[in-house]
C-alpha cells in the first residue's frame, strides 16, 4: 500500500537534498586542512555517496538515495535493491572520478606554468631590488647624520641639511 503522493515524494526529496547539502558542507569544512590532492577526491566521494539516486520502483519511476537504500536493505534485510544501489553508486563514482581526472589533467600543466611565471616575476623583482642602492637617501646632514657616516668633528656646517646629488 503506497500512501505517498507525488507532492509528499517531492517534499521528502527536498528535505533529503537540504540535509545532504548540509552534510556535504560540514564534510568540506572538516577536510579543509588536508592536502589538496587528498581533499578533493574525498569530497567527490562524499558527494557521490550523498547525491546518487537509485531506482526503487521501476513501474512508477521512483528513485531514492542509493546510500540510504543500501543501508536499509543491508540492516533490515528487506528488499533486493541493495545490489542495484551499489551498482549505481559505483557507476556514478566512476563517471565523477573520470571527469575529475580529466579536470586534473587539464589543471596540472596550467598551474605549473602559472607557478613558473610567478617564480620568474619574483626573480626579476629580486634582481631589480638588488640593483637599487639601499643607503640612498635624498637628504642628509653635511657630513654628520644618522645614516652610518662618521661625524666630522670640526665641521662648521654640521647643522645644515643639503640634498645629495
Amino acid at each position: 500500500m503506497d500512501t505517498m503522493t507525488e507532492n509528499d515524494y517531492l517534499i521528502a526529496w527536498g528535505f533529503y537534498a537540504f540535509a545532504a547539502l548540509g552534510c556535504l558542507l560540514v564534510w568540506m569544512r572538516l577536510t579543509r586542512w588536508m592536502w589538496r590532492w587528498l581533499r578533493e577526491p574525498l569530497r567527490l566521494l562524499v558527494a557521490v555517496l550523498l547525491f546518487s539516486p537509485t531506482v526503487i520502483d521501476p513501474v512508477k519511476a521512483k528513485v531514492a538515495p542509493a546510500v540510504a537504500i543500501t543501508a536499509l536493505d543491508l540492516m533490515f534485510k528487506v528488499g533486493n535493491n541493495a545490489w542495484r544501489a551499489i551498482g549505481d553508486l559505483l557507476l556514478y563514482g566512476m563517471i565523477v572520478f573520470g571527469i575529475y581526472l580529466v579536470y586534473v589533467a587539464i589543471r596540472f600543466p596550467l598551474e605549473r606554468a602559472a607557478n613558473a611565471r610567478k617564480a620568474q616575476t619574483a626573480a626579476v623583482q629580486a634582481a631589480a631590488r638588488a640593483d637599487e642602492p639601499e643607503d640612498e637617501h635624498l637628504f642628509g646632514g653635511a657630513g654628520d647624520d644618522r645614516y652610518g657616516r662618521p661625524p666630522v668633528p670640526s665641521n662648521p656646517q654640521r647643522l645644515r641639511v643639503e640634498p645629495r646629488l
